[in-house]
């Protein structure tokens, strides 16, 4: 076969085919970006959640790009059917041996539809507490109080009890305060209430409740339960306890600590 036979019959013709296929490619990735971003602005406008936007618009981009890579082939006379039947069994192949990584998948799923969270709220998932930073298919990322990322599978997340410190506007703050048998209840309660009622932060409605709770083995313990705003929550407990124990101290009312009273015997 001569030189010029060859390139009508094998190079111009495979030429032109793969230079088409660069072409629908080229094309079907812009149309893909063109289509992803409407979607986004779309969504956006809709108000849908951020995390949400990502997760959908990164699976809308892969399966438009599978799409552009199975017209390409096409246009290179390559069997797609072939080709998806292959991928297909590939899939399952992946996916049993990935069984752990798909569960992480299907409850990150879970996690963006449902959003039992979002960004930026307080949570304790899995045993640990922080705010949430992210969220992405297979983890969700926490940073802590003391500026630590700790980064939980979402198989785990979905898998236990989800507590969310941010989703109310506000909270009760629980404290105990033990006083001595020796000391006066109504006192001590007049000094507990007066703290309470005189900070700003302390909500009205509901009322903050002052009551004694229990009389344990070595004290009276009073419940001391305000309700304040979400974001005053650590800043109140703390403030009250240190104004109790100066208070309690200028009252002279005990703070008293576990003790045991021994009786001896004394035997002839």
């Amino acid at each position: 076969m001569d030189t010029s036979k060859l390139l009508d019959t094998v190079v111009v013709p495979w030429g032109i085919k793969i230079a088409l296929a660069l072409v629908i490619f080229y094309i079907g990735r812009l149309v893909v970006a063109a289509l992803v971003r409407v979607a986004r602005k779309f969504m956006s406008s809709r108000g849908m959640d951020e995390i949400l936007i990502n997760f959908l618009c990164s699976i809308l981009r892969w399966v438009l790009l599978l799409f552009v890579v199975i017209a390409a082939l096409s246009q290179l006379g390559i069997d797609t059917t072939s080709l998806v039947a292959l991928l297909g069994a590939a899939g399952l192949a992946i996916g049993l041996s990935l069984q752990g990584s798909l569960a992480n998948f299907a409850s990150g799923v879970m996690l963006i539809v449902f959003r039992p969270f979002t960004k930026g709220n307080f949570v304790e998932v899995a045993g640990t507490s922080g705010s949430v930073d992210k969220i992405s298919i297979f983890t969700t990322t926490l940073t802590t109080p003391d500026n630590k990322e700790v980064i939980v599978p979402n198989g785990a997340v979905i898998g236990n009890n989800i507590i969310n410190y941010s989703a109310r506007d506000t909270r009760r703050v629980d404290m105990v305060f033990g006083i001595s048998y020796d000391d006066d209840i109504k006192k001590a309660k007049e000094i507990l209430e007066q703290i309470v009622t005189s900070d700003e932060r302390v909500l009205k409605d509901p009322a903050p409740v002052v009551a004694l709770g229990a009389l344990a083995d070595s004290s009276m313990n009073f419940l001391v339960r305000p309700w304040v705003n979400s974001a005053d929550y650590w800043a109140v407990m703390w403030d009250t306890t240190e104004a109790v124990k100066l208070k309690f101290d200028e009252a002279g009312i005990s703070i008293p600590y576990p003790q045991m009273d021994v009786h001896v015997d004394k035997g002839e």
